[in-house]
């Protein structure tokens, strides 16, 4: 690689101490390989807050790093595109602004794994922390821990991809841009997946993954959820096969049972909510409420 291009979104989340650990690892890396060339730019897509604004803008005065700023929010995958078109080196390493670095080898293993040809997926994990039992978030993604591991993605290397730490080569990123029509929350990293497998490219899974260690609360992640189902809806058959809620969804129509389902969940669907908002949030009503939702707005 002649260099790496780390890009980082954000909207509305403080990135400075990323960045900062970032740099320091990178900056070590270059100590001991000369030849090592690296940049960080973090670009936020029409942040309204200004709090978050001024301590992530102080990114600009770091080495090697530039803060960008567009007033207008374009969505999750064409701020990712843009940031390809601003990068200067061969080697995008693309990071979520939540995520936190949890390896002190996290850019020497990209590194050491680069391949000019191919995708190289890192992975996370969720490190456990005590008090996080009324956070749903925390708890459905611990329940999912199992399926992140490097040996799990390998099963099923496209639809177990997601944006949130891959590194890619520029002129295929380039090739093959994210699908700027996903705007909102959710599976726009699934339907890449898709198109990679589609045009021949390798998604290798590697264990390097990057720490999800914040939490949105119970309202903002059923919120967000229902987002994502919102956007399941919109483009599902570019999703068929690639989403295990919609193939529930699709038994219940061979069965002639999914009017039934519609209207028995219907009736416990504000329950549900009220359970997950809550302070003793629960999984299966978590899942069940997926369901019904899904199944009320594709009427």
């Amino acid at each position: 690689m002649n260099g790496l291009s780390i890009l980082i979104p954000t909207y509305n989340d403080e990135c400075r101490q990323l960045v900062g650990d970032l740099l320091t690892q990178c900056e070590e890396l270059k100590r001991v390989s000369k030849g090592f060339c690296f940049e960080i730019i973090v670009a936020d897509d029409g942040s309204t807050d200004r709090s978050v604004l001024a301590t992530n803008s102080t990114i600009g005065i770091l080495p090697n790093c530039r803060f960008v700023r567009r007033i207008k929010n374009c969505g999750r995958a064409q701020i990712r595109n843009f940031l390809a078109g601003e990068a200067a080196y061969d080697s995008l390493l693309f990071i979520d602004s939540d995520m936190t670095v949890v390896r002190r080898d996290f850019i020497a293993a990209y590194v050491d794994a680069w391949n000019p040809t191919h995708i190289i997926y890192g992975g996370y994990e969720v490190p456990a922390k005590d008090g996080m039992d009324d956070n749903l978030r925390y708890r459905y993604e611990r329940s999912c821990r199992e399926a992140h591991t490097a040996q799990r993605r390998r099963e099923h290397p496209y639809s177990d991809f997601h944006t949130s730490n891959f590194m890619i080569p520029r002129s295929i990123f380039l090739a093959h841009p994210l699908d700027i029509n996903f705007r909102q929350y959710g599976y726009e990293d699934v339907v890449y997946g898709e198109q990679m497998r589609r045009d021949g490219i390798v998604i290798d899974h590697i264990d390097n993954p990057i720490g999800f260690c914040t939490f949105e609360d119970n309202a903002s992640f059923v919120s967000k959820t229902e987002e994502g189902l919102s956007t399941l809806c919109r483009f599902r058959e570019q999703l068929e096969g690639y989403s295990r809620l919609m193939a529930v969804v699709e038994k219940l129509e061979r069965w002639h049972m999914k009017g039934i389902l519609r209207t028995f969940l219907q009736w416990f669907l504000s329950s549900f909510r009220n359970n997950l908002t809550g302070s003793h949030p629960n999984l299966t009503v978590f899942n069940l409420y997926k369901l019904g939702y899904l199944l009320k707005i594709m009427r």
